[in-house]
């Protein structure tokens, strides 16, 4: 019987037999030499651990008694049970199985009888683990190219007076690069015509620079009466974006006086975690009739705007997100007419770069970098023998 549903003949291609640009740009991943967000720093108390996952790859990332962040493998050498169902002791995340313990640097201890072999060195894959900005963040690649490379710089969240600012960190549904298409174009507006998160689409610029996309829009930021309301636009008026896809990172500047920085941490094919932080200059937030506010009322007033206007406002994008990936699993094959030229960039950058990673992993030496999968490190005598 004919199939009358309109679904595609199969699942979407996989990147090497992807024809188009968007179906290369949604076989792609991102690549796993970069710093990604993973959770806020306040969720993982010490004592604590989670399960976080980078493009299906599991990581256990915990606390230690010392207050200091660890990461690795989230798989015991012995059974491979996840560790994250273990717990953590002292400083070291413990399997529930049979007590092998881990500490930061992978390297396991075997706390029951040996049966008279030497303690074998066992040793687990670590990924390298920072926090910064109140957000913790993994290094999934290559641990050498983690040493040069750093967490992307935001000077204003820096040092003891940082701007007023706020974290908005939600799951979405839909290949990561439907949400980095959709921060930067403008003319999804209609969507958010109750919030009004910004008035305004012309575009005045769009540049190619090495391994960024910048843009600029004149556009009226923070356009809701609710966020006008609150908000001093100063003489220029606050309608000129400077935004830039900064692989694979986001971040918007309007006139230094609203900005964002966006992580986006693909967890798999289809799932992703995103951390928006939108910060304003000091001086920016207003009271009605009575001008600026002092810092501490409006980092308040910042935290505050999390609730009543940025949670549903993302939480839009979010819905439609999910209903775009469900559009296009069912229609990969058919034809979508894209007109913005923004998101024709974003998509080059996002197939140029994974492209770059994949020629590069195949050119790789075997054994560079992290051990993703393989034997584990053990002594010269073999347990098995």
């Amino acid at each position: 019987m004919p199939d009358l549903s309109g679904r595609a003949p199969g699942p979407p291609p996989d990147f090497s037999q992807a024809r188009t640009r968007r179906q290369k740009a949604r076989a792609a991943g991102l690549d796993p030499d970069y710093w990604y967000a993973v959770e806020r720093s306040s969720s993982l108390r010490k004592g604590g651990r989670f399960e976080t996952k980078f493009l299906g790859r599991s990581i256990a990332v915990f606390r230690g008694a010392d207050g200091l962040v660890r990461a690795v493998e989230n798989r015991c050498a012995h059974r491979h049970l996840k560790l994250t169902e273990g717990a953590v002791v002292g400083c070291r995340l413990v399997c529930p199985y049979h007590g092998w313990s881990y500490d930061g640097d992978g390297k396991a201890e075997i706390p029951h009888d040996l049966f008279g072999k030497k303690a074998p060195n066992i040793r687990i894959a670590t990924v390298p683990v920072r926090e910064r900005y109140g957000l913790i963040f993994v290094f999934p690649g290559d641990p050498e190219v983690a040493k040069v490379r750093d967490v992307p710089s935001i000077p204003e969240l820096e040092g003891a007076r940082p701007w007023p600012h706020t974290i908005v960190q939600f799951d979405c549904p839909g290949h990561h690069s439907m949400l980095l298409e959709n921060v930067s174009d403008f003319t999804h507006g209609f969507l958010h015509r109750k919030f009004q998160p910004f008035d305004g689409t012309d575009l005045l610029r769009i540049e190619e620079i090495g391994d960024r996309v910048e843009l600029e829009y004149k556009s009226k930021i923070g356009a809701g009466r609710l966020q006008d309301m609150f908000i001093d636009r100063g003489d220029e008026g606050c309608d000129h974006m400077l935004a830039c896809f900064d692989y694979p990172y986001h971040w918007s500047n309007t006139q230094d006086r609203i900005k964002h920085f966006l992580f986006t941490l693909p967890m798999d094919e289809s799932t992703n975690r995103h951390f928006f932080i939108f910060y304003l200059r000091p001086g920016a937030i207003r009271l009605p009739g009575l001008g600026a506010v002092p810092r501490w009322l409006a980092d308040k007033m910042m935290k505050m705007t999390r609730y009543t206007t940025l949670q549903p406002l993302l939480g839009q994008d979010v819905w439609v997100i999910g209903h775009e990936q469900d559009g296009w699993e069912r229609h990969w094959d058919r034809p979508a007419p894209e007109l913005s030229p923004v998101v024709k960039a974003f998509q080059d950058l996002t197939i140029r770069k994974w492209d770059e990673y994949l020629t590069r992993s195949e050119a790789a030496p075997k054994g560079r970098g992290a051990r993703r999968s393989g034997d584990d490190l053990v002594s010269t005598e073999r347990l098995a023998r």
